[in-house]
């Protein structure tokens, strides 16, 4: 929270939040990186029980839920009024309505903000880097979904989306580590998730097609509850992330979504969406994640399958100004502080009008007709 806010001032900071499936992301438009990471779970009042707030089994539970959450986010991280600050929502291209319906209705009935910009995660990824072409690959905690984007635009027909991200990678480890600990039981969730970020890694593209040959890497103690200690294989912390890069019966993997994405795309496209890959998301975070991927691509793309569908050779990353994990965060806090937020919100007067939160996915609001009688 800002000590001292200048007199020159004419409007306070807009608040940026990016919420999702395993930690929201909430800060101040125009600064360098969120005020606070927080778990998406709030502790029920009368049970103390924690949930997760994507788990919510009614439209009137997640409102009950968002409310919670955001109240927690506003008076004990950041310490500000919602009222006196616009809103900036990062969301996902793919976002089900009914949350972002919800989220817009607790943002303007409860806490009664001023005005809410929605802005797709991907797309404001790439005003962390300057350029308006890339193929954005966000690998979460639920799910890796990939938007090709090309001078602005997201190539919407060419999305990939598949369940491989931090969950399975969890439910991996969970079953390998239970088998290799016979006298365990179960293992908290925050368990596998704690071993997960300090033991575990990508292996090479190499070690990975003979894991069974080649001598494993170190066994590492573990340390549970102060007291209470058990092994973690070498070769389990090595190959927990297989599940990320190995094809299922459908032969799609992390690695063939970017090759098929790539593929729906123009021709004229595909070299300049090869050459600008960014990839966000938490479980990018992983060593030797980009490496391995890099490797995998160069490999699949001399396969029958794509060899003669594409003529790539090259594939480069961005290094991104930011961690991973709040790139998307860091987009929407650069539009947040710019005249966007001023001629693209959604104000309060227009959504109490209308009751509703445009949409792209609604064809009622790409009719131009429709627009003017609005």
């Amino acid at each position: 929270m800002p000590l001292y806010e200048g007199i020159g001032l004419t409007e306070k900071q807009a608040v940026v939040i990016d919420i999702g499936a395993a930690y929201t992301k909430f800060g101040f438009a125009g600064e360098s990186g969120p005020r606070c990471i927080v778990r998406t779970e709030v502790k029920c009042p009368e049970t103390k029980q924690v949930k997760k707030v994507l788990n919510y089994s009614s439209k009137e539970d997640l409102y009950d839920l968002l409310v919670e959450f955001i109240h927690t986010l506003y008076f004990r991280h950041l310490l500000v009024s919602p009222k006196d600050r616009r809103v900036v929502v990062v969301e996902s291209l793919l976002c089900p309505t009914l949350f972002r319906e919800t989220l817009a209705k607790v943002f303007f009935r409860h806490f009664e903000v001023s005005s809410i910009l929605f802005v797709p995660s991907h797309l404001v990824s790439l005003c962390t880097l300057g350029v308006s072409t890339a193929l954005i690959l966000d690998v979460g905690y639920v799910e890796a979904v990939l938007i090709p984007v090309f001078e602005g635009v997201p190539v919407l027909h060419a999305w990939q989306a598949q369940p491989r991200a931090a969950q399975a990678v969890e439910s991996s480890l969970k079953a390998l580590l239970l088998n290799e600990n016979s006298e365990k039981e179960d293992f908290p969730d925050s368990t596998i998730e704690d071993i997960k970020v300090r033991t575990c890694f990508v292996t090479s593209f190499n070690r990975a097609t003979q894991l069974e040959a080649v001598q494993p890497p170190p066994d590492v103690v573990y340390r549970e509850g102060g007291t209470d200690t058990f092994c973690i294989p070498g070769k389990v912390r090595e190959a927990v992330h297989e599940v990320l890069f190995e094809q299922d019966n459908d032969q799609t993997s992390i690695s063939t979504m970017i090759l098929d994405a790539i593929i729906k795309c123009p021709i004229d496209m595909r070299k300049a969406l090869a050459e600008n890959i960014l990839v966000i998301g938490g479980t990018a975070m992983v060593p030797g994640f980009k490496a391995r991927l890099r490797d995998e691509l160069k490999h699949l793309v001399q396969q029958p399958k794509y060899a003669s569908r594409l003529a790539l050779k090259t594939f480069k990353f961005h290094k991104p100004p930011a961690k991973e994990n709040y790139v998307a965060w860091l987009g929407g806090a650069i539009f947040g502080g710019t005249d966007v937020i001023s001629t693209r919100s959604l104000t309060k007067e227009a959504y109490v009008k209308h009751n509703k939160v445009p949409d792209w996915a609604d064809l009622s609001y790409n009719c131009w007709e429709e627009k003017m009688s609005l």
